[in-house]
């Protein structure tokens, strides 16, 4: 696994980068396919100091990407809850990668290449629930610009809004991010 550490208004000092080497490491043995593990340690002035520091975590892996973020007072408590953030998406990616495998025959793997898990992802992966579809809601998009979107949600006093983007002619997702600023999603066809 190739480890990328970079600090942002952050000093990375070799204590921080040897604690975060020695955490990460341990995430190699319950996905061993990690081909990059990108670590961002951002430190941001802010009113409240509980959010100041700011650990990211980005895994590349076989196509798929996994990502994590976590903020705290301490540095070295956001990287071990990051870490923890992220040990649980790799149980959750592998899990769902057994019952794909489980699931299909033709494309069932032979049991040497099957990945290993041991009691506690095994466990995890038991006592997270299903996730399902339980609620369908239509509604008709209105054709409008960027501003108006903004507008309209915030006097929805949503976090999120899907609108008809008239400007670029297809539907975006406007959304409201921890900084209070706005996002603006635009998807594009693969």
């Amino acid at each position: 696994m190739q480890l990328l550490l970079k600090g942002k208004n952050f000093v990375i000092s070799d204590r921080v980068r040897d604690y975060v080497e020695k955490k990460m490491g341990k995430l190699d043995r319950y996905l061993p396919e990690i081909d990059e593990a990108r670590i961002e340690i951002t430190q941001e002035k802010t009113k409240s100091a509980k959010d100041r520091n700011i650990v990211q975590i980005t895994l590349r892996t076989n196509g798929a990407i996994l990502r994590a973020e976590e903020r705290s007072e301490a540095i070295y408590a956001s990287i071990d809850a990051v870490v923890d953030k992220i040990h649980r998406q790799i149980v959750r990616y592998k899990g769902k990668r057994i019952d794909r495998w489980q699931g299909h025959s033709v494309n069932k793997r032979p049991e040497d290449e099957m990945p290993l898990l041991d009691q506690e992802a095994l466990a995890a992966i038991a006592e997270e629930q299903e996730r399902k579809i339980v609620r369908v809601k239509k509604f008709q998009v209105v054709p409008m610009t960027e501003d108006e979107a903004v507008e309209q949600m915030e006097l929805l006093g949503h976090d999120f809004f899907v609108f008809y983007n008239i400007n670029l002619g297809r539907l975006n997702v406007l959304y409201r991010r921890a900084d209070e600023n706005y996002g603006l999603l635009d998807p594009e066809l693969a």
